[in-house]
């Protein structure tokens, strides 16, 4: 028996940016299709149940073992996230990444991502790229394709809270489907912070036609009077700054990428909730309560991401699962989210290496035909058969 010979493509960060992983408007469409294909169940995650985001190694806070890597900073992980999405796109693989905070100290990004796409039947490799940018874009890609749903059609300003990466690609993708943005309004670390200078700079150049770029000194002013509220912060715990439901003007949607510390959970039940995937917050929960009520330093735990307030709200009974809304519903047309002009909207956005593939699929299929990329081969037949 004879074995075919395995090639596969790999596109470096310079390829991808040539296959076009930065546009805004084909990457928000190709999130639109990716949800659509979610709420037709038209996919696999991982685990027993195929709803995981991942599997994530953690690392001690402290060892007897010398050189074991220890958790001595925030975000300290290594993550694999593998999936399959059916539709135009039947493919199958995961993303990768290590994140390390100490790595900025070495001028690199906090996180080193990566992603592989593979033959479903055979499973053969047909790509490993480079997914900084890649995951940046489809992470930024999702609020602005939900915000054609949700948003107010006449929305004039935007406020981004943790000027980075997430967020200068979700202003790209923004700036695509919210046409009469003229305010923009920031909120980094401290006012004058370099993360938020450097936003304020590339706003300048790359968007004119904003008449007002406001740095602002706290996160109510950040969220104060602005239309959309793009909230994507990476900070520790001690460092966050719970969010109050009166700083949202009537009419706001605010879209969580990142970390939402809301206390009065109860407020939310005057919002209209949506999530990408109820399942993955659920399972969130479920985690977080497992872990018991401490951390090891004996200090209280508490969640911060947006969805899991939703779904704790449900598991306690204040309000019904149907009052938190899928966003793949509406991208298919089974429902709706905003009522009214005057609804506040709230939309986690928690992220599924579905999204990984889906960019990273249309990227590779446009790699090939530019003739991007280096050809790799696996083998021209195995040395074992």
């Amino acid at each position: 028996m004879s074995y075919p010979n395995i090639d596969f493509l790999y596109l470096n960060e310079e390829d991808m940016i040539k296959a076009g992983v930065l546009d805004p408007a084909r990457c928000i469409e190709t999130m639109r299709d990716t949800m659509a294909l979610f709420g037709k169940k038209d996919f696999l995650l991982g685990g027993p149940k195929a709803d995981e985001h991942g599997l994530q190694v953690n690392f001690p806070q402290k060892s007897d073992i010398e050189d074991f890597p220890l958790d001595d900073g925030p975000d300290r992980r290594f993550m694999a996230m593998p999936a399959y999405l059916g539709g135009r796109f039947h493919i199958a693989g995961q993303k990768f990444y290590g994140s390390n905070s100490h790595n900025q100290a070495l001028g690199l990004p906090r996180s080193i991502l990566m992603v592989t796409l593979s033959d479903v039947e055979t499973g053969a490799p047909k790509a490993i790229m480079s997914a900084n940018l890649l995951s940046a874009m489809r992470t930024g890609a999702m609020p602005a394709m939900a915000a054609t749903y949700l948003a107010n059609k006449d929305s004039r300003v935007l406020s981004l809270i943790g000027p980075g990466v997430i967020n200068k690609c979700a202003l790209m993708c923004y700036m695509e489907v919210l046409k009469d943005i003229k305010v923009i309004k920031i909120r980094g670390s401290r006012k004058d912070s370099p993360s938020a200078l450097a936003m304020k700079e590339f706003i300048e150049k790359k968007y004119p036609q904003v008449e007002e770029i406001i740095l602002c000194d706290s996160l109510k002013e950040a969220c104060m009077d602005a239309d959309v509220v793009s909230e994507a912060m990476s900070v520790s715990k001690e460092n966050m700054e719970e969010f109050k439901l009166e700083w949202f003007k009537k009419g706001a949607t605010v879209f969580s990428m990142g970390s939402f510390l809301y206390r009065q959970y109860d407020d939310f039940k005057k919002t209209v909730m949506i999530v990408d995937n109820y399942g993955m917050y659920k399972k969130y929960l479920s985690n977080f309560i497992a872990r018991g009520p401490v951390d090891e330093a004996g200090d209280k735990r508490e969640w911060v991401i947006m969805g899991i307030h939703f779904v704790h709200l449900v598991e306690t009974g204040a309000v019904k699962r149907d009052q938190v809304i899928n966003l793949s519903d509406l991208v298919n047309g089974n429902g709706s989210g905003r009522k009214t002009k005057d609804d506040i909207v709230m939309c986690s956005i928690g992220g599924m290496p579905l999204e990984d593939l889906s960019w990273g699929s249309d990227c590779y299929e446009r790699a090939k035909m530019l003739g991007i990329g280096t050809k790799l081969n696996l083998w021209k037949e195995p040395y074992m058969k």
